[in-house]
């Protein structure tokens, strides 16, 4: 792959919407931004678009409700403007963020159908996440035979962590069998662990958990950026409460449910990834933002049990990683959210943890005071960068 001439692109799939970036390559660095956009509401009024490194708008499409469009319409749609945008370079490869690996796969790896094969059984483990991260990577084989294509796993960076933080108490057949704690978001947290060596070498090198606070949430202990304990498990249901999501849940509701309340496993499913999480108590809405802007009863109530969930897992967390040197948030709330922060942060004050409240509500990059115990630092993570430098490197290396 020829650096000089050539340019990756990037997806990051869900159920509903399709988010891209555009990366030059470049021999002398990192892959280099060119774009970003999303292809959203896939099912029902499709809208495409792009925007530069700057955030203005390079590209724009709607169609309407009806519209005869299907992923497959879509995405050559966005491989025709890719190629329109980059200006003489050539379009050499594609990279994929993929929610599940499995055991197996602990490290980005070159897609082809023995590959694919592998994924489409691990289906039954991440029945919403799966489907929507290989529909892509089909089509594009399908469509792009020539197109290089490499799948980055979510889950490969918390194969790290020991055995016993990755099992649960079941009958050691259904362990063996794949019932284990996968954990997820792991590529956020990976560009986390590397912008952390950069930014305060000592932390990255100590003991480190970082909140991934997003639509969907979790925490993770690093001890020398590795992983040693998550709070998402076998699913990204669990953990602490999300948007839609409710964290962890006792079984024996699930089982309430089944047998007195008419539902069958299809609906609460459908319940756990949508009607629950900070939506589900507030009853309004699970963006953070309405919650903390309104004055009702259960919007507060959804925001302490968000804040306590979180207090209680880094408290967790300490314990599997025998200590705390640093904190980090990141992601959507993490990133822009002070209220948040500063309450975590209180709850933790027992650690150690003294905000400094002027740098929290400039949103960092510190925002602990000197005297604090424990360094708590606001650090924008990148999932899509961290796709792109694995393509790059994977698919260099292999030239």
């Amino acid at each position: 792959m020829s650096a000089r001439d050539d340019a990756i692109v990037v997806f990051n799939a869900g159920s509903s919407s399709l988010k891209f970036g555009l990366y030059r390559l470049d021999p002398a660095s990192e892959p280099l931004a060119a774009a970003r956009g999303e292809i959203e509401s896939i099912a029902e009024k499709p809208r495409f678009f792009a925007r530069d490194p700057q955030g203005r708008v390079l590209a724009e499409r709607r169609w309407e409700r009806g519209t005869d469009v299907d992923l497959e319409r879509l995405l050559q749609v966005l491989v025709e403007w890719t190629e329109e945008h980059l200006g003489g370079k050539r379009l050499s490869a594609a990279g994929h963020r993929v929610a599940l690996g499995g055991l197996e796969h602990t490290e980005p790896a070159r897609v082809d159908e023995a590959l694919l094969d592998r994924l489409r059984g691990l289906v039954p483990f991440a029945p919403l996440h799966l489907p929507a991260n290989l529909e892509p990577i089909e089509i594009l084989a399908r469509r792009h035979p020539g197109l290089a294509q490499v799948a980055c796993f979510d889950t490969a960076f918390h194969r790290t962590m020991p055995r016993v933080a990755s099992i649960y108490a079941l009958p050691r057949a259904l362990t063996e069998a794949g019932a284990r704690r996968f954990g997820f978001h792991g590529l956020s947290y990976e560009f986390i662990a590397q912008a952390l060596r950069e930014a305060a070498p000592e932390a990255a090198a100590g003991r480190c958990i970082v909140a991934h606070l997003g639509s969907g949430a979790s925490l993770c202990a690093m001890v020398d950026g590795k992983s040693v304990a998550t709070s998402m498990g076998f699913s990204p249901l669990s953990g602490i409460p999300m948007a839609t999501r409710p964290g962890d849940v006792d079984p024996g509701i699930l089982l309430w449910l089944l047998e007195t309340r008419g539902m069958d496993a299809t609906r609460i499913e459908s319940m756990l990834y949508r009607e629950c999480g900070l939506a589900g108590v507030s009853g309004m809405s699970g963006d953070v933002r309405t919650l903390l802007a309104s004055d009702e009863a259960p919007a507060r109530e959804a925001i302490e049990l968000f804040v306590y969930r979180i207090a209680r897992e880094v408290a967790s967390l300490a314990a599997a990683a025998a200590g705390l040197d640093a904190l980090v948030f990141t992601a959507g709330i993490g990133e822009n959210a002070p209220a948040i922060r500063a309450a975590v942060c209180r709850q933790l004050a027992w650690l150690g943890i003294e905000i400094d409240e002027t740098a929290n509500s400039r949103n960092g990059p510190r925002i602990s005071t000197a005297r604090s115990a424990v360094s708590v630092r606001v650090i924008p993570t990148d999932e899509e960068l961290m796709v792109a430098r694995h393509t790059a490197a994977l698919l260099g290396a292999g030239s």
